[in-house]
């Protein structure tokens, strides 16, 4: 009698769905991990031709070569760095001989900003050094096989920007509110230091400008250039300076729309910036000596040391000391005129009866010396002997441009003219 045969067990379709679904992961997961070894042809991946480009920083590539940034701390030797980094002294020695037109360890110093390049393998050798000399060079250092030094000048982009503003408090304030470099308001006071006097703008003063920054990269702010044209609105009179270069005739300078130069004999102040606190006056209630005097001279306040420029060019008469003058200049211009400057902290070096100064030199330092109460410089002018209250006198000018000129200085400026034109009718 035969046996009956075991009954077949059913496999159900959801556990037959499930085996098929593992065995294609495993299928995929496979092809994953072995995709890499087929060639380009049968995978259709990127050639070589097609590569990512690692990129270039300061011309070295980094495609074999990691760069790190670093910053010089005080007291740290250009020399102990390079030894930290592997580099034998003869050399560093070496370098420093190779390099000497381009680089000076003297002059490198805390905060100065270092590259150093090296190999991404397992060594991590360093390869290159690259010191950041300014914002518009930078000198790079083969440290390897084949030593060198090279000094690159990064190229420099000139771009016009337009400003206007009215004045609130200072311009110094103005020109800051809206990003502007300081020294655009430094070269502005020293545009018109012969035709406004900064230390007396009023509310309401305008300006419309229109100036030079330069960049690397296209965006890295450098500095400022020229400043090429100014419209300045001071007690509602418009006073024009157009800048105007023509080295073949040796002109480089600022004129108004008649070719007069905003120059004059005489600068209108002593200091650059600070704040007039006495007037010239024939009555005064001195503040040391307490009792009401005749005060021949302006005042103009300034934190102690601020720089004292001599208003015009001339020949120092007298530098010395008195109990009521304390430190003070005295400075000859010719046979009509004579400035004196008080209460110095100190006195210049080199200043001294007969050396001759010209206009805008450093003469001494903003002190409270003699009869002060604080810091300030009295500044004093003689016309033909007699004392004179300076902020009155319609100082004299200095030559004009040349007749020959003026056609082509008219022509250089007719589309900076019309751009300034423009800002001040949109003002």
């Amino acid at each position: 009698m035969e046996s009956p045969q075991s009954p077949r067990r059913k496999v159900k379709p959801k556990a037959l769905a499930i085996v098929c679904g593992l065995a294609l992961l495993v299928i995929w997961l496979l092809w994953s991990l072995l995709s890499p070894l087929v060639g380009d042809d049968v995978m259709g991946s990127r050639s070589d031709s097609e590569a990512v480009d690692p990129g270039i920083m300061y011309g070295i590539s980094l495609a074999n070569h990691q760069p790190k940034r670093f910053v010089v701390k005080s007291g740290q030797a250009f020399g102990s760095v390079l030894d930290r980094l592997g580099v034998d002294y003869p050399s560093i020695s070496t370098l420093l001989e190779k390099g000497k037109e381009h680089f000076d360890p003297r002059r490198w110093r805390a905060g100065d900003v270092y590259w150093v390049f090296s190999t991404k393998d397992s060594l991590g050798r360093a390869d290159y050094f690259v010191y950041e000399s300014s914002k518009t060079s930078y000198v790079v250092f083969g440290l390897r096989d084949s030593l060198f030094v090279r000094s690159v000048e990064r190229p420099v982009t000139i771009k016009e920007r337009e400003v206007t503003g009215v004045v609130t408090s200072s311009l110094y304030q103005t020109l800051e509110s809206q990003d502007v470099s300081p020294a655009v308001a430094i070269r502005m006071s020293e545009i018109y230091a012969w035709t406004i006097d900064f230390f007396r703008l009023q509310k309401g003063d305008r300006f419309e400008m229109i100036f030079e920054e330069h960049f690397v990269d296209d965006t890295v702010f450098v500095r400022t250039g020229n400043i090429l044209a100014v419209r300045f609105v001071h007690a509602g009179k418009a006073l024009y300076a157009y800048y105007y270069d023509n080295a073949s005739v040796n002109v480089r300078d600022y004129y108004d729309l008649e070719g007069e130069s905003l120059r004059r004999a005489f600068l209108r102040a002593p200091l650059e910036f600070g704040r007039i606190s006495s007037r010239y006056t024939m009555k005064r209630f001195h503040p040391v000596q307490r009792r009401w005097k005749a005060h021949l001279g302006t005042d103009y306040a300034a934190p102690k040391g601020t720089p004292i420029l001599s208003t015009a060019k001339g020949r120092i008469i007298a530098a010395r000391y008195t109990s009521a003058n304390g430190n003070y200049v005295k400075v000859k211009h010719n046979g009509t005129y004579t400035t004196q400057y008080l209460h110095m902290s100190r006195i210049k070096r080199g200043i001294k009866p007969g050396v001759w100064v010209e206009q805008g030199e450093v003469i001494g330092y903003v002190g409270a010396t003699g009869l002060a109460t604080g810091p300030h410089v009295c500044y004093r002018f003689w016309k033909n002997g007699v004392q004179v209250d300076a902020l009155k006198q319609d100082l004299p000018k200095t030559e004009s441009l040349p007749k020959t000129e003026m056609s082509n200085f008219l022509s250089s400026i007719v589309a900076i003219r019309a751009q300034l034109e423009a800002l001040s009718a949109e003002g």
